[in-house]
């Protein structure tokens, strides 16, 4: 009889070609990748200068994603030199290679890792690796995803294959009941507080437990998107009914009889009872408050009720001249209340948090308000798909009718892409993943958010607890 596995074990061992060493390395077989215009350049040229062909190209999805403009109308037109290139070269390399692609014009085009689930694309079981670290969003589907380098990915294209270590197992189950206006984004920013940014760093999580059961597949999204902000490899959770409800149906979802054999297949993804893991983490959810960042890291989080925390209280001497550093960048002081801190920026987008119900819940918040004087608020949908969704059920004219700005997809001030770029000082509240210093422009300062969070802030002036807005609706 053979010893019970973890989830993570069972889709490793289906997809190892053969071991290369002891030391836990073996040549994995990838089921699918996708590719954009940002990161996969040096690997098309790659191939060409080898002279090798793509050895699976309906393997693969290239979506153009990080350099397109997020203006309010968008055309193939592109001011920026560079990024015309890019997008250019792309175009040339899928044409030549034999690769789909959405380009920017293309109906379905969005960000990758809201793109990629919403056409079907990635199925539970799967192993999927691109040349982002947010690979890991596609663990919502019971598929593990991780990033990978510009290398890798050449390698990738060319075998369809790639050299892999296995990773240690962390089990966090997440307990309890989160209360109003608590969602996903609250829960793993928590966890990334709790186990800090390098706390995961070479293991792969599973996330198990009734407050994961209760999440929708978009919010396990979120969960599985930042769970390499904690230095995770990899992020996933066993597939349930409503992965499949939410994969019926999808433009590449299988159907009929193969659908139903399907299902039955991935209804045996889950971890074996008695299944060792290396590591267990145990979340308690019930009394969770809305969280912020207040630094330059994810792990530098607290309630939205606390206040920045003094340095001069850390024990190790390294870690506090972090903390020193971080108040420095940020503007900070010690003991301020984080409600109440003003911004000029708040943006909604993002792989993390950039789906309809992301921005359902955000107008929620903005419905009947008014962006606040002096803050520009941006809202760019996850997808032309999301977006034109948003537009049908009357989001849209919601936000516009509040003041914000209703752009087209992309990961635009995510990473401070085209002209959607924060200037030195300015102060944003982002739904994104990523607060380091630089991140949404030179100078800027970035806390991080759900977007209802995000919402408030914007038609508030300042950083708030959301559910002090809505109980005034």
């Amino acid at each position: 009889m053979t010893s019970p596995r973890t989830l993570y074990r069972k889709h490793i061992d289906a997809h190892t070609v053969c071991e290369l060493d002891d030391q836990g390395h073996v040549l994995l077989y990838i089921d699918r990748q996708v590719a954009n215009e940002y990161t996969s350049p040096q690997a098309f040229s790659g191939l060409r200068e080898a002279g090798r062909t793509v050895w699976r190209p309906a393997a693969t999805l290239c979506v153009v994603d990080h350099v397109n403009p997020t203006t309010p109308e968008r055309g193939a037109e592109m001011a920026d030199p560079g990024g015309a290139r890019q997008v250019s070269y792309f175009e040339e390399n899928c044409r030549d290679f034999g690769i789909e692609l959405f380009g920017v014009l293309d109906k379905r085009q969005g960000i990758e890792h809201v793109v990629a689930p919403e056409q079907g694309f990635i199925l539970p079981g799967m192993v999927v690796a691109a040349g982002d670290s947010h690979t890991t969003t596609y663990g919502a589907l019971g598929a593990f995803g991780f990033g990978i380098g510009t290398s890798e990915i050449e390698h990738l294209l060319a075998t369809q294959t790639l050299v892999y270590k296995r990773l240690k197992t962390l089990r966090v189950t997440v307990e309890g009941e989160p209360g109003p206006g608590l969602v996903a984004k609250d829960i793993i920013m928590e966890l990334i507080r709790r186990i800090g940014a390098s706390g995961a760093t070479g293991y792969a999580i599973e996330f198990a437990g009734p407050a994961i059961d209760a999440l929708s597949v978009e919010g396990r999204m979120t969960l599985c998107n930042m769970a390499v902000e904690a230095g995770a490899r990899g992020a996933f959770m066993a597939p349930d009914d409503k992965v499949f409800d939410y994969l019926k149906g999808k433009p590449r979802a299988p159907r009929g009889a193969v659908w139903e054999q399907a299902v039955a297949r991935w209804r045996e993804l889950s971890s074996d009872p008695g299944a060792q893991f290396d590591r267990e983490v145990t979340l308690q959810v019930g009394a969770l408050e809305p969280m912020v960042t207040w630094g330059t890291s994810p792990d530098q989080a607290a309630a939205i009720g606390a206040c920045v925390p003094d340095p001069l209280a850390e024990p190790d001497p390294i870690l506090r001249q972090d903390l020193q550093r971080a108040l420095r960048y940020m503007g900070l002081q010690p003991g301020m209340a984080l409600s109440g801190i003003p911004i000029s920026h708040a943006f909604i987008g993002s792989c993390t948090n950039a789906r309809i119900e992301d921005l359902r819940d955000a107008a929620r918040v903005v419905r009947g308000r008014k962006v606040a004087e002096g803050v520009r608020a941006m809202i760019v949908p996850g997808s032309t798909q999301v977006r034109d969704q948003a537009e049908a059920e009357g989001l849209a004219q919601l936000f516009r009718e509040a003041g914000f700005e209703w752009r087209q997809s992309g990961c635009s001030m995510c990473l401070a892409m085209n002209d959607d770029v924060l200037s030195p000082g300015d102060r944003c509240a982002s739904s994104t993943n990523r607060n380091f210093e630089g991140r949404q422009g030179a100078g800027a300062r970035t806390h991080l958010m759900s977007p209802a969070m995000v919402a408030a802030a914007a038609v508030s002036g300042h950083l708030v607890d959301v559910r002090s807005l809505q109980g005034e609706v």
